[in-house]
């Protein structure tokens, strides 16, 4: 007899024979599955696991940019209201903080952070306390309500609200794991990095200006040493990461290459004569396009005889034409070299911590426009603990720094 007071039906032993009746007021039972298999009805093929994957990573990029703004406001809060209410309440700062408008989420997290108590979820003593219960809706609450005490330090009350009205989605669909468009995302990453600049936390990697850092990248960009970017084509850095971008504000451009047209094709003369006469040293190194190496290229690309060599040198004469409109013309210098070409590399303001380099190999049957391309950023690298100790540096870009410089020491000058 059953909890409910219905009667179960006798197993094989007490039920003879196959037959499918079953006494009145019995309640039939699924029999196990003779395999151990879920079945193929409950399996998953590759385009689920292709969904699946996708959402966890960019739920997990989500994730990571709200953690970070989560505490970042929580460190800001405490920071600005602890000194007004502390001295008078003590440990019920924030419960006073939040004053009679708070009352019921506040003590809901007084309530949540005592059951953590007892069950032992406090893993870390510096969480005891009711601040770290509170979610991002209540640290904002706090803020506008207190909005006098911190007006000296952020400059727009609308921009801190806007950002945290964009991310609220975000916020929503993480907390119940459900499926995060790449729109969205991209909103909310935009929308924490504003608000993390905006609360004081501009960042502390100096090429940040040029290529902002990816708050993933930081938490976990060691595994590709100082790699920060990875494109199958030239197209789609040009996509996310333009000309503009690269070299725009430069104090410092180095390029080697067959033809530099990243540079010279797609950022215009007049922007490179603003550049050099603000004071930015430019050095190009191109390919001799009367050397053997050209020839050997045509051949690898199937192109016909001289037309690679006639595109190199219409990239120099144009550069030449840029170098007779400054002011100092010793400022932008322009080399070649007769080597086999080996990889293109433009480094701009390599020579401080703010570099950032973008990298192309050159591939047998790929002209540049297809071949894949790093983006390094130099001097920023997180260095593993186990790297720490024994002094190592993987990075990549001083290698190619390196490289330009030999071959820059290696090649002679266009007049």
């Amino acid at each position: 007899m059953g909890s409910g007071g219905l009667e179960l039906p006798p197993g094989d032993e007490g039920h003879k024979g196959n037959s499918t009746d079953t006494p009145p007021g019995t309640v039939s039972l699924a029999r196990p599955m003779e395999t151990t298999s879920i079945g193929p009805e409950l399996d998953w093929d590759a385009d689920a696991w292709r969904e699946v994957r996708t959402r966890a990573q960019r739920a997990g990029r989500a994730y990571i940019w709200l953690n970070l703004v989560e505490q970042r406001m929580r460190a800001v809060v405490a920071a600005v209201l602890r000194p007004v209410y502390e001295p008078v309440h003590g440990d019920d700062w924030v419960v006073a903080a939040a004053g009679p408008a708070g009352q019921e989420w506040v003590q809901r997290a007084v309530a949540v952070r005592e059951v953590s108590r007892r069950k032992g979820y406090l893993l870390d003593p510096a969480d005891d306390n009711v601040l770290s219960f509170l979610t991002l809706p209540q640290l904002r609450e706090l803020m506008v309500q207190h909005w006098p005490c911190f007006q000296p330090y952020v400059d727009d009350r609308r921009d801190v609200e806007l950002a945290l009205d964009e991310l609220e989605v975000t916020r929503n669909v993480v907390s119940r794991n459900r499926a995060l468009s790449e729109a969205v995302l991209n909103q909310a990453e935009r929308a924490s990095a504003r608000l993390l600049e905006t609360l004081g936390t501009g960042g502390d990697v100096p090429s940040g200006r040029r290529l902002p850092v990816d708050a993933v990248e930081d938490l976990v960009g060691d595994r590709y040493a100082d790699v920060v970017a990875v494109h199958s084509d030239r197209v789609r850095l040009m996509r996310q990461f333009p000309a503009e971008d690269i070299f725009g504000g430069a104090r410092r451009i180095d390029a080697v290459g067959i033809g530099l047209n990243l540079l010279v094709q797609n950022f215009s003369g007049r922007r490179l004569v603003r550049l050099a006469d603000a004071g930015c040293r430019v050095r190009l190194l191109f390919l001799n396009p009367a050397s053997s190496a050209v020839k050997r290229r045509e051949r690898e690309l199937g192109m016909k005889r001289g037309e690679l060599s006639r595109a190199v040198e219409m990239n120099i004469l144009h550069m030449r034409r840029v170098r007779s409109r400054l002011r100092d013309p010793g400022a932008f210098e322009i080399q070649v070299y007769d080597e086999t070409p080996r990889f293109t590399a433009y480094l701009v303001d390599g020579d401080g911590p703010d570099g950032v380099a973008v990298v192309q190999s050159y591939l047998r049957r790929s002209r540049g426009m297809e071949a894949p391309v790093l983006v390094l950023r130099n001097g920023s690298r997180v260095v593993k603990p186990d790297e720490r100790d024994e002094g190592i540096d993987s990075g990549l870009f001083p290698t190619y720094r390196e490289e330009f410089e030999l071959a820059w020491l290696d090649s002679r000058p266009v007049s």
